[in-house]
């Protein structure tokens, strides 16, 4: 499912216009960014939790070339799915 289809498959659910349904998601999906941003974290019941971990700079290979390559430090968004999300896929 993509961006376009789950405003859609929002529209539908909540019996609102598709542009409203439009400005809910954006706002959602802005909201996760800003709270990962700030807090590091986000829970949502029933889905799962999002959050930031920190990677440690590492040395790699440039795979065209084979030559060694230092990688920076960053930062990696974990998600850890719920136990309802995971009993709800066994079915």
């Amino acid at each position: 499912m993509n961006q376009v289809q789950l405003i859609e498959s929002v529209a539908k659910a909540g019996k609102i216009k598709k542009a409203a349904a439009g400005r809910a998601v954006k706002a959602m999906v802005t909201n996760i960014v800003d709270s990962l941003k700030s807090e590091g974290r986000v829970i949502i019941a029933g889905l799962g939790t999002f959050r930031v971990k920190s990677t440690k700079p590492r040395t790699g290979r440039n795979p065209k070339t084979g030559e060694t390559i230092q990688i920076a430090a960053g930062k990696r968004v974990l998600f850890k799915p719920s136990l309802s999300l995971k009993k709800t896929l066994k079915s």
